[in-house]
């Protein structure tokens, strides 16, 4: 399987979010399968004539999402996405309702926040 990136210049997109973008949508349809090794940061850098900060910036961003993993010295994998999507999101929403909590918020009106936040991001 060969990894079909395209990476517009003219975009008004930042290089590495189209990275990001397009990895993520390959993982989350099941294109790219789970435990498919991405080349080296360097490597791919070359091939899409891109500096090596910008893979880089995209694969940390793909890693803090759950789509990626890094495996030390074996390399870049794509992760199971689900679960661990699901883990991530779940630690940012117990992470809300702590602050919540500490700010002396009710749980009606965190729910509230909660949901309008989710309404204002699905909305697109």
């Amino acid at each position: 399987m060969t990894l079909k990136i395209a990476v517009d210049p003219d975009s008004g997109t930042a290089p590495y979010e189209q990275l990001r973008t397009q990895i993520s949508e390959l993982a989350r349809s099941g294109a790219l399968p789970v435990g498919y090794k991405l080349p080296t940061v360097r490597g791919f850098a070359e091939e899409l004539g891109l500096a090596a900060n910008t893979v880089a910036k995209a694969y940390r961003a793909l890693e803090a999402d759950g789509v990626i993993e890094t495996r030390g010295r074996n390399g870049t994998f794509v992760a199971a996405a689900g679960d661990a999507a699901e883990r991530h999101a779940a630690a940012a929403a117990r992470e809300y309702a702590e602050q919540a909590r500490r700010l002396g918020m009710s749980r009606a009106r965190a729910l509230e926040l909660a949901q309008d936040a989710v309404r204002a991001v699905y909305a697109d």
